[in-house]
């Protein structure tokens, strides 16, 4: 089952509040980025997120869940209701993700 644009909507204004969040939409879900690193994503009408340390800490009842078969499980969060608490779990969980890989060019060198 895919992810409704209702509920992308509904996350997106809820993260409004938090600087350099991106989305893609990839196979009816949405990847969330925030700062260039992916920190989760919306999957059958569920906001998850990498299960960091600090989204441990600050979601310490969250559940983990499985965003599809075979993928590794992410927290389900549980304050989508919450801006200010996004707004201070989302940029928490993307400063202990490491940084993305520089991007190659076809030849094999770095863009």
């Amino acid at each position: 089952m895919a992810s409704s644009k209702e509920y992308f909507s509904f996350i997106s204004e809820q993260l409004s509040g938090v600087e350099g969040i991106t989305y893609r939409a990839m196979m009816g879900e949405y990847i969330i980025y925030c700062q260039g690193k992916v920190i989760g994503g919306i999957y059958d009408d569920r906001f998850l997120i990498k299960p960091t340390p600090a989204a441990k800490k600050l979601m310490p009842e969250a559940a983990f869940e499985l965003p599809y078969d075979g993928a590794k499980e992410m927290l389900a969060v549980d304050c989508v209701d919450d801006r200010e608490a996004l707004c201070r779990l989302i940029p928490a969980v993307a400063a202990q993700l490491p940084d993305p890989k520089p991007k190659k060019k076809s030849d094999g060198t770095k863009l």
